[in-house]
């Protein structure tokens, strides 16, 4: 394969990072993965040719270490984002700074484009830490890179997703479905989708110094995703909707231990929709038709199934 050009991807390792770095391989780029852990980064070595593909142990907090994933790149990309905080791992640190670290070090580098992956909700005056920290990441990118492509997903739905799977595991486990701000709207986009969003955002002259909100074809409530998941992994469990002020004195608690199942900060994150502004752009501008989510999600949700999804449907 005749090599393209270099791709610096941050958070390649991750859930929407691992069909970016695939795409950028196909296109005949040299891929450098930076990520905190290179060991759990190995498998994307198969996307590619051999050598191809090169992991990097990178903290993005760290100067020296986000100069050296940059040097010589002709594209980066930044997917790195926390959905919950703990001792060593702050919103500010990697949302805000390390996003505008990122931006800064790649212009001096000399990138040609920037593409930096935010979140639909970033918002300078949101109640929550996340989309303080989005909003403010967002505006460091824009004045380091001023020609950075900015994308806004919604909930992003895949295999590897950490929502309809996280939710399909609750219903297995639990007598009933907790519902937490069941009237919030939605619009969940796919991963390939986004994916390609980000290839778009690289290639296409018209993206370059664009911002864009990615979302799917349909709006859902919280409780219309909830017993969708049921209905899709044949458990009838009652639908219980659950007092905000008892989930943020629960949550409260469970912030004392590592890994809290829900934080205060995503509790108010879901109390706002999470929808594409009217009028912006989109997905359609970046000429990509968003994927239904009825026709991936019953795919990877039938393990969820009495028997694994081996069994015959009993609806």
């Amino acid at each position: 394969m005749i090599i393209q050009g270099t791709a610096t991807v941050f958070g390649g390792s991750g859930f929407i990072g691992r069909y970016v770095v695939k795409r950028l391989a196909q296109c005949g780029y040299a891929v450098r993965v930076a990520v905190r852990d290179p060991g759990g980064a190995q498998f994307l070595k198969t996307m590619g040719d051999v050598g191809q593909i090169v992991p990097l142990a990178v903290s993005i907090t760290q100067e020296d270490a986000v100069a050296y994933a940059v040097h010589g790149a002709d594209i980066v990309v930044n997917l790195v984002g926390v959905l919950a905080e703990s001792r060593t791992v702050r919103f500010d640190a990697i949302q805000a700074e390390g996003a505008g670290r990122i931006a800064r070090l790649a212009a001096a580098a000399g990138a040609d484009r920037l593409v930096h992956v935010s979140a639909i909700g970033a918002d300078p005056a949101s109640p929550s830490r996340y989309g303080v920290t989005k909003a403010a990441g967002e505006l460091a990118v824009r004045q380091a890179f001023p020609g950075a492509a900015i994308l806004r997903p919604s909930v992003v739905f895949g295999p590897e997703d950490q929502f309809f799977n996280r939710f399909a595991g609750m219903a297995r486990m639990l007598p009933f479905m907790p519902v937490i701000a069941g009237d919030t709207r939605l619009q969940p986009v796919f991963v390939e989708d986004v994916a390609d969003a980000v290839l778009a955002a690289l290639t296409r002259p018209d993206a370059w110094g664009g911002l864009y909100e990615l979302g799917g074809p349909e709006v859902w409530t919280f409780r219309e995703i909830l017993a969708y998941i049921l209905a899709q992994i044949d458990h009838c469990r009652p639908m219980i909707d659950m007092p905000m002020g008892l989930m943020r004195a629960q949550a409260a608690i469970l912030e004392r231990f590592p890994n809290p199942p829900v934080t205060r900060d995503q509790l108010s994150m879901l109390a706002r929709d999470n929808v594409v502004t009217p009028g912006m752009p989109g997905l359609a501008d970046l000429g990509i038709t968003p994927m239904p989510l009825e026709r991936v999600v019953p795919l990877y949700l039938r393990r969820f199934r009495p028997g694994g999804g081996t069994r015959a449907r009993t609806r």
